[in-house]
């Protein structure tokens, strides 16, 4: 009388995980592993005759690599060959996981003193978004951070980014200053016309109501761009204390538009100084 196999029994797809790249995982640690494996492993099951791993190298090839699935949705990981919404669920929440520890975290109470801890603090979840985001993040008087605000989503322009919008959460929180954050999904922060015309109406807006807009901060994929720092805003008090310069590696026109390495200022340094944003320890 044939005996039933533990591992065997069962179709492909109701099987755990049990191959080599666990167990090079086990021995040798994630690093030894390949994107597709790694992926796998999450998935912890595969498809009708399809491993895990190949179902994602499928998902890996589909959206483009592991840039294409940090900004993939979760319809379109779901509607992946041996996917579903379950395991594109998992995915999503691994990408997030990752996001939120590579950022350097402006929590409630911390000073906020450069444009570069907003922007260390913004990139790792603004840089892959496909539309643009606008926030403001709210101060007291000594420029410590009471919380962040989402204002609006999509292309940036005056009807999205009114100022009784940004304000009216300064006012509720009885913040002294702001400093306003946007992304821009091409990946160069210049800052647009579009920007610049929004800027000015917020700084104006400020000066009526006593809340100080002390810099916008442009996050991309290519670097940063400060307001303040260009001297895109007015040169006084409304600069971050300790600003320095505006790092960012950009190629594009306009003001403040810069090749990799080409000083903006004396003795001022480019992003590839400043680095990428990592996770530090607090």
């Amino acid at each position: 009388m044939p005996t039933s196999d533990p591992v065997s029994a069962g179709t492909v797809s109701d099987r755990p995980l049990i191959d080599p790249p666990r167990e090079r995982l086990e021995h040798l640690g994630p690093r030894a592993l390949g994107d597709a494996e790694l992926l796998g492993l999450l998935l912890r099951t595969g498809g009708p005759g399809v491993s895990a791993r190949e179902v994602g190298a499928a998902m890996l090839s589909r959206v483009g690599g592991l840039r294409g699935l940090a900004c993939a949705s979760g319809r379109e990981l779901a509607a992946c060959r041996g996917v579903g919404p379950v395991k594109a669920a998992s995915v999503l929440a691994s990408l997030e996981l990752g996001r939120r520890l590579a950022a350097h975290r402006l929590q409630a109470g911390t000073p906020l003193r450069t444009a570069e801890e907003v922007y260390r603090h913004f990139y790792p979840s603004l840089r892959d978004l496909r539309r643009e985001q606008f926030l403001a993040v709210l101060v007291d008087g000594r420029h410590r951070v009471i919380r962040t605000e989402l204002i609006s989503q999509g292309t940036l322009n005056a009807s999205l980014v009114h100022p009784r919008e940004v304000f009216r959460c300064a006012l509720r929180e009885a913040a002294a200053a702001l400093v306003v954050v946007h992304n821009h999904p091409s990946g160069d922060p210049a800052p647009s016309h579009e920007d610049r015309d929004i800027t000015r109406r917020l700084v104006d807006a400020g000066e009526l109501l006593g809340v100080r807009v002390l810099d916008h901060v442009v996050v991309a994929e290519r670097g940063y761009l400060s307001f303040a720092e260009q001297g895109l805003l007015e040169e006084d008090a409304r600069a971050l204390p300790g600003a320095a310069a505006v790092r960012g590696r950009r190629r594009g026109h306009g003001k403040g538009s810069r090749e990799v390495g080409t000083p903006l200022r004396p003795g001022l340094r480019t992003v590839d100084e400043v680095g990428r944003p990592r996770n530090r320890s607090r």
